[in-house]
């Protein structure tokens, strides 16, 4: 499937591999169209809100009738632990503007998903943001400021296109990192944009900072819940999210 290819269901936007592979076994190539059930697709952005917006744009483009964003995210708000799922009703940006979820489509993923483990939040809002909050005071200030309970970096570019060409919108997310928790700079930008180890300047950051070696089992773990919960999630609901037409 390409970009010209006709979609007559759910488009699902996805920054990361690791979010990919919870929808599908079969291989991922970035910034281009995979096919799901049902006539629906994926396509796999990479990080940030450009990024997201170019994706949405071409799933849209295609035909989709309904457009998802699906992965993982940061909590704001200590209510959501590691591990858990989070479907807000609105999402956010930085400059004010808010995006409402299609209710009807919330209440049939969270029929779909009262049965998995991870436990799932329906309310509330999500925020998205240029830049990664990587401090537990970032993630503080911008829970005082907006009142979210997490955050990411895709969601409201989706959002917009989806306003934008007046369809139906769907966020599910799985928590990584918890309120509390503080990722370094330094392990953070030793991953590319779509979520892949760049090994050497790995290697080389931890060689000039060895101290954060005992960062990365507790950063393995997060990881390891949250695409745990995608995957759950993804099995109950159905590989493509399916907009409920």
């Amino acid at each position: 499937m390409n970009e010209r290819t006709a979609l007559r269901a759910t488009g699902v936007v996805v920054a990361l591999l690791a979010e990919a592979q919870a929808l599908t076994s079969h291989p991922v190539q970035p910034n281009r169209i995979a096919p799901l059930a049902e006539q629906s697709a994926l396509w796999l952005s990479g990080m940030g809100p450009a990024a997201a917006r170019r994706a949405a744009q071409g799933l849209a483009n295609a035909g989709a009738s309904a457009l998802a964003v699906f992965g993982v995210a940061g909590a704001l708000d200590e209510r959501l632990p590691n591990g858990s799922l989070f479907c807000p009703e609105h999402i956010l940006d930085e400059n004010g503007r808010t995006y409402a979820a299609d209710a009807r489509w919330q209440t049939r993923l969270q029929e779909r998903l009262m049965s998995i483990r991870p436990p799932l939040h329906m309310h509330g809002s999500l925020l998205s943001v240029q830049n990664p909050l990587l401090t537990a005071a970032d993630k503080s200030a911008a829970h005082k400021q907006h009142g979210a309970l997490a955050v990411d970096m895709e969601s409201a570019a989706v959002a917009a296109v989806a306003r934008e060409r007046k369809l139906p919108l769907l966020v599910l997310r799985a928590i990584v990192d918890e309120a509390s928790d503080t990722i370094p700079t330094a392990l953070s930008n030793s991953v590319d944009a779509w979520g892949r180890a760049r090994t050497l300047r790995l290697m080389a950051m931890l060689c000039r900072h060895p101290s954060l070696l005992a960062d990365l089992p507790r950063l393995y773990s997060r990881m390891q819940h949250a695409t745990q919960a995608l995957h759950a999630a993804a099995k109950a609901a159905g590989p493509a999210l399916a907009w409920p037409s």
